[in-house]
């Protein structure tokens, strides 16, 4: 391998094509490499209008398959209806798994699905000169927050500044600053509007130091307890009671799941000290944000979340809590052309009207497929099918 010049970064310039420029990073990295660089250049995406909004140094595109579930019963305030859930993946019977969840869960009067919070956090951090600066400053953020909310959505057009957490360590203050963003998923816009929170604190009450305008206590692309329990992004929750007669044809009962999700995602997940008391969550909410265009870094925290269940004398009652659910139908990946059409497919591509609603709908929309996909789980862990179904549907041939 060779050093070149000009560099990689500067191919736009030179061609000023971001298609030309992609071609030639490939010619490049075959030279160079050896290895054939053929299909990740088979794109349908006009690489001039991702260069420097999604991506640099661009040399083509990769491909997932995509399948759908459904139809699946939602009853939410938002989606309310038969919705047809697409999923990337390369995980041979996942499909099937959500799948088939989503026919017991429509068979059975469908999802019930509620968001119980919405907001994304950013939490910049100072430094003050000693513990009674620190909490002075506290009580200078309370008393001049309608001054920080002007100053921040000064910034947006849809944002909205809703509170501030401080969280005091010695002299360190994390201002956990959480915004409505509109259908935006909203981490870049509540970055700017938290920025000009910082200037305006650096202005007006100087002895507080910026250290950091993200301190990690936002969270982001980390498993945590902050969100977990004080949310980030939508906080959602699914319910529906499967019939018993449905599990009665599939030679199993109520306590028989109950008990599976118990012993594995209860107690094993106390055991493991998972952040996850759940079966599988991060398999449909990866597969939906990939085929989406979500950010999938966030996978980590909006999978965080807790299944539940109970015996009924008409069925099994479940339900699925994700505390962190960050998604949205504007901004990042959601402008690409088969995720913009991922997203029409779920009728919800671009902005709502109102603003916020279709990012709303959405995180119904995934908490109800989450269902679905841990009820099936759950489902063959205890008819004992889960190996099968995978040598089955997932294996080469």
């Amino acid at each position: 391998m060779f050093l070149m010049e000009p560099k990689l970064h500067e191919f736009e310039k030179i061609y000023g094509d971001a298609n030309k420029a992609a071609e030639a990073r490939r010619q490049y990295l075959e030279k160079a490499t050896g290895a054939r660089l053929e299909n990740i250049g088979k794109t349908i995406i006009d690489l001039n209008t991702v260069v420097g909004r999604n991506i640099e140094n661009v040399i083509g595109a990769v491909q997932i398959p995509v399948g759908v579930a459904g139809p699946l019963l939602i009853r939410g305030d938002y989606a309310n209806g038969h919705y047809y859930v697409p999923l990337a993946t390369t995980e041979g019977a996942l499909v099937a798994s959500v799948n088939r969840g989503a026919k017991f869960v429509t068979e059975s009067g469908g999802a019930r699905v509620k968001v119980l919070k919405d907001g994304m956090a950013r939490a910049p951090l100072f430094r003050l000169p000693s513990l009674i600066d620190a909490v002075e400053f506290v009580e200078w953020v309370h008393q001049h927050f309608d001054e920080l909310k002007k100053a921040a959505e000064s910034t947006t057009r849809h944002g909205r500044l809703k509170e501030a957490q401080p969280f005091v360590v010695g002299n360190y203050v994390w201002l956990r600053l959480v915004y409505f963003t509109g259908d935006a998923m909203g981490m870049n816009m509540a970055t700017i509007a938290s920025e000009a929170v910082a200037r305006y604190i650096h202005e007006h009450f100087p002895k507080a130091r910026l250290v950091a305008l993200s301190g990690n206590m936002c969270v982001d692309k980390k498993a945590n307890t902050v969100n977990f329990l004080l949310g980030r992004g939508k906080t959602v929750v699914a319910e529906a009671v499967i019939k018993k007669e449905i599990l009665e044809r599939l030679g199993i009962t109520a306590e028989d799941v109950h008990n599976v999700n118990v012993r594995k995602n209860l107690i094993g997940s106390a055991l493991a000290h998972s952040y996850g008391f759940n079966a599988h969550f991060a398999n449909i909410v990866a597969a939906v944000f990939i085929a989406t265009g979500q950010d999938a870094a966030q996978v980590v925290e909006s999978s965080m979340g807790i299944t539940s269940t109970e015996p009924r004398e008409d069925g099994l009652y479940i339900s699925v809590f994700l505390p962190s659910l960050e998604v949205g139908t504007v901004g990042g990946g959601t402008g690409l052309p088969t995720q913009r059409e991922a997203l029409a497919l779920l009728g919800i591509a671009g902005p709502g009207d109102p603003p916020g609603t279709n990012a709303l709908k959405f995180a119904e929309i995934v908490a109800a497929a989450v269902l679905a996909g841990e009820l099936n789980l759950l489902i063959a862990l205890a008819r004992n099918e889960l190996a099968s179904a995978h040598q089955r549907l997932g294996r080469a041939k």
